[in-house]
């Protein structure tokens, strides 16, 4: 049997086609030259780990000039064109928005990415370099959904990148651009990590 190649060409679209699909869309994407990428779905531990994030960090915030936000809000990363939306992120009290939308925010702090198999490398990768390319970014967390681990990449005076990391549940993670020390046993508050076969 003969497998027909597509000929069609990629459809592109202009970051501006992308917002104007991506504010009426169901389901959210990202966007990098030109091209929109699905976004995938989450397991009850991702969604849980984020949820536990976001409570513990808000409620640190209350009377702290900063903010804790969700995937439900963007980001962009001005110099590279990147659209995405973290897992988490920390903004300081006067975030820095793209447009009159309200929907995309140019200055994270912090950022939380919850691994996944589907998304573990580019996280690590591909996204981190774009990331790195925020200049208001201080700290980059991967967070495991499989075991008690989260990393640490912390920006240097001069630019470099200094690595991290915690596995132990009685430890706690250090956010130093808002001066807090994130426990591990509130990340994975009634988290259960699936046994292995």
């Amino acid at each position: 049997m003969e497998t027909k190649v597509s000929t069609q060409p990629k459809v592109r679209f202009t970051p501006e086609e992308y917002l104007e699909l991506e504010r009426k869309a169901e389901i959210k994407s990202e966007y990098l030259d030109g091209e929109m990428f699905a976004m995938p779905g989450v397991s009850w531990q991702h969604a849980k780990i984020v949820a536990n994030i976001i409570v513990d960090l808000g409620n640190q915030f209350m009377d702290r000039p900063f903010h804790v936000l969700g995937p439900e809000l963007r980001v962009k990363v001005s110099s590279t064109g990147l659209y995405t939306y973290p897992d988490v992120f920390i903004t300081g009290d006067e975030p820095v928005l793209e447009d009159d939308h309200h929907d995309t925010v140019l200055n994270p702090l912090a950022i939380f990415e919850v691994l996944s198999d589907s998304t573990e490398s580019y996280d690590r990768g591909k996204k981190f370099a774009h990331y790195r390319a925020l200049d208001s970014l201080r700290e980059y967390f991967l967070v495991s959904q499989k075991e008690y681990r989260v990393e640490r990449f912390t920006r240097q005076e001069h630019g470099d990148w200094l690595y991290s990391e915690v596995t132990k549940l009685e430890s706690s993670i250090e956010i130093p651009s808002i001066g807090y020390r994130l426990p591990l046993s509130r990340i994975y508050n009634k988290v259960t990590f699936k046994l292995s076969q």
